[in-house]
């Protein structure tokens, strides 16, 4: 069978291919580096995001696949990259380029889960597991500036004021409380990390539902002196982006690994017939496959059915007939 898409390599072009895959070993090594500094940092900030992000959310697999298939190409680059190993990494890219593709879009659901989760327990300050939920929610909303999970209206269907600091026997805590079915202290008032500190005007925190409590602010317009974005859509934005830039990397470091395995290829199926030297003397032929594509996929489905055929000598021999029982003495 003729050899797949074969190549002649005289003496000059094989010098310059391998000094082509030379360079291009360094960009792959640089592509792999910056792709493991952006998976990194993805990885960083899902780690520091994680109490707002569902545990059901697959979003996590990116940053850990990439961060793989990023060492691999980098490795590739800075040593002597062998045909399976570049295989094996080209593999590892095309995973992770399309978890890129395919998991921001689980974002929106496990943020959405996770935001909600972290505000119906701002309260319990002093419950197990969800003492630093306050913490990290204040922080979140003062560095991100941003407000409830769409908006400071979010607030006002949770709880966030813990139980110790209201008084039982106000008539008024008592009232609201029991004006929802769940039992829950409801107010039309946000926490003071919702508030711009950057506002010349006092931030107006309670009743932000009441016309008449404020009477220089309307309480319709934009100049509560609070985020007026979410905390949801600007997570979102900011890890889709992340996850935008760390897709494009992978695909600009699998289109350079795809060059490096073909030119790899052709290179060592045309050192093979000079003995492993690239600089010797006559013409030789490189190729992807030594025979037809067809008869390559028959001749190992052949090989894989022949290893799991017991030699003749490995048969295992037949139970001889059972004779006649001899006769008693």
């Amino acid at each position: 069978m003729a050899p797949v898409l074969p190549l002649a390599l005289p003496l000059q072009p094989r010098i310059r291919l391998a000094q082509g895959l030379w360079l291009l070993s360094w960009v792959l090594a640089l592509a792999g580096g910056l792709t493991l500094l952006c998976s990194g940092h993805l990885l960083v900030q899902l780690l520091h995001l994680r109490t707002f992000l569902a545990p059901s959310c697959p979003f996590t697999a990116l940053p850990q696949v990439a961060l793989a298939a990023g060492a691999v190409a980098l490795c590739r680059g800075l040593g002597a990259p062998l045909v399976a190993g570049t295989a094996g990494g080209g593999g590892l890219l095309v995973l992770a380029l399309a978890l890129a593709l395919a998991l921001p879009g689980s974002l929106d659901t496990g943020l959405e889960e996770g935001l909600g989760a972290a505000m119906a327990h701002y309260k319990d300050t002093e419950v197990p597991g969800h003492c630093h939920a306050k913490r990290l929610l204040d922080e979140l909303q003062l560095r991100h500036h941003c407000c409830g999970r769409h908006g400071f209206k979010d607030w006002f269907g949770v709880q966030w004021v813990s139980s110790r600091y209201l008084d039982p026997n106000d008539q008024d805590v008592v009232d609201r409380i029991q004006s929802n079915v769940e039992g829950l202290y409801l107010t039309d008032g946000v926490p003071f990390s919702c508030c711009n500190p950057h506002s010349p005007r006092p931030c107006l925190q309670d009743r932000l539902s009441d016309p008449h409590a404020h009477p220089l602010f309307d309480p319709r317009q934009p100049n509560l002196n609070l985020w007026a974005q979410g905390c949801h859509g600007v997570l979102l934005g900011h890890l889709q982006g992340l996850a935008s830039t760390l897709g494009s990397l992978l695909a600009v470091t699998f289109l350079l690994q795809t060059p490096v395995l073909l030119g790899l290829r052709y290179l060592q199926t045309a050192l093979e017939g000079l003995g492993g030297v690239i600089d010797g003397a006559g013409e030789t032929r490189g190729y992807l496959l030594p025979g037809g594509l067809r008869h390559r996929l028959r001749t190992a489905w052949l090989q894989g059915g022949a290893a799991h055929r017991p030699a003749p000598g490995e048969a295992p021999p037949e139970e001889a007939p059972p004779g006649e029982d001899p006769p008693e003495a």
